[in-house]
């Protein structure tokens, strides 16, 4: 949620935000409109329970046609205390849903949409290949990808990862965690079931809602980032920040429906419904939220830099940010068979807004609550095995393994089977 006092104090600020992503400033509109709305109504019920609760007092002190007449309207007052409760239970649940409908206010990102993001580097030599394989193709020669016998089992989307394949995403995810631990970052095995108020506390059940799985059984939804389990890890919480950032790296399978995305990217294992993923997230105080941000992005070059891949780096525009984020840069990786940089991290501020909604607080210099800062951003998950298979691809149809991963495979090449 965006903090309430900044609306009030320049609602022109949050419109501003809702153009930049192209959405709808009638939203500020409604949430102005439902903040006024729930101070009344909580005005109104204070002030006739404060009146109920001094006429208590006259009763007992009164006699006569007083009394009776106290009584009287003691009785009415119950009957106005009880509709003014719930009065403002209403306008607080009113609130609550036009507060969830606003998106975090937009901080620097560029403007425009998915197409005006701006490259702000690019790092690394792209490899001269003649005629190159894609990573479906190469991974069914080393017997490392089967989505054939993936959709066989579980439909479209789905895949094995077997031999050198599992063994490929197993080592880097294993790297990822080692690098973050050298990092200071706890390694967290996370859950990937998670209740609803933790699904909508990071911002997950808005616009996005359509590309979660849920249970409706259990009322349980599965996650699609380790992110939203560690940002409820601390949810009702007031956590010490004194020793600066509190950091964590969440391993855990993710699934996503991808609805919406029928007959885009449907070979290999670029847009799948299940992968596995190693992601970083950060609490701290909001003044460090942009350094903060800052670390993670160069976490993740560190990361790419180790598995001998050429990227870039770019500045997502304001209107393909997700709800929660201010401000987000993706690091893109190059792939030889499209000719093209694919998205394989991403690393979102979201400064105050999910511990807002989660009630994550820590405190301050004079000892008082203030909501926390959250960030979080990928370190490694299983689509970087396309650009790994494919920049690294040999003539002979061997794939040369990062030097970084070898002692996880225990070989400097892989071969065809």
């Amino acid at each position: 949620m965006i903090d309430l006092r900044l609306l009030r104090d320049d609602p022109d600020l949050i419109r501003a935000s809702q153009r930049l992503r192209g959405e709808s400033t009638e939203l500020v509109d409604d949430l102005l409109r439902a903040d006024e709305e729930r101070r009344a109504a909580t005005q109104r019920f204070e002030t006739v329970r404060a009146e109920q609760k001094s006429i208590g007092k006259e009763v007992a002190k009164a006699s006569g046609d007083e009394r009776a007449a106290l009584l009287t309207r003691t009785k009415e007052l119950a009957a106005e205390v009880k509709a003014a409760e719930a009065a403002a239970g209403e306008a607080e649940q009113a609130l609550r849903r036009a507060h969830l409908a606003v998106p975090n206010v937009v901080r620097d990102a560029p403007p425009g949409g998915e197409d005006d993001f701006v490259v702000l580097r690019e790092v690394g030599d792209k490899p001269e290949i003649a005629d190159p394989k894609d990573h479906l193709e190469i991974g069914e020669r080393l017997r490392a990808i089967d989505t054939e016998r993936g959709a066989k089992v579980s439909g479209s989307r789905f895949y094995f990862l077997t031999g050198v394949g599992a063994l490929l995403q197993l080592g880097m995810l294993q790297l990822a965690m080692q690098q973050a631990v050298e990092h200071g970052f706890t390694p967290s095995i996370t859950p990937t079931l998670v209740r609803p108020e933790s699904m909508e506390g990071t911002g997950f059940l808005g616009a996005h809602a359509g590309e979660v799985y849920r249970l409706e059984a259990d009322d349980l939804y599965l996650v699609g980032t380790s992110e939203v389990a560690l940002a409820a890890y601390h949810s009702n919480e007031i956590i010490d920040l004194s020793g600066g950032p509190s950091r964590f790296a969440g391993w855990s399978s993710c699934y996503r429906r991808e609805a919406g995305s029928h007959g885009k990217d449907v070979r290999g294992i670029l847009r799948v419904h299940q992968f596995d993923k190693v992601e970083m997230f950060s609490f701290c105080r909001p003044e460090e939220a942009e350094a903060e941000h800052l670390r993670l992005l160069a976490m993740e070059e560190e990361m790419l830099a180790k598995v001998e891949i050429p990227y870039r780096v770019i500045d997502v525009a304001a209107g393909d940010l997700g709800s929660s984020a201010v401000r987000k840069f993706d690091c893109e990786a190059w792939v030889p068979s499209q000719g093209r940089y694919r998205e394989v991290t991403s690393t979102s501020n979201c400064t105050t807004f999910q511990a807002r909604r989660l009630n994550i607080r820590y405190r301050d210099a004079d000892g008082k609550p203030q909501t926390a800062a959250t960030l979080n951003g990928t370190l490694a998950t299983t689509r970087w095995l396309i650009p790994i298979l494919e920049n690294h691809q040999q003539p002979d149809g061997s794939v040369r393994v990062p030097k970084a991963l070898q002692p996880f495979l225990g070989r400097e090449v892989l071969e065809p089977r």
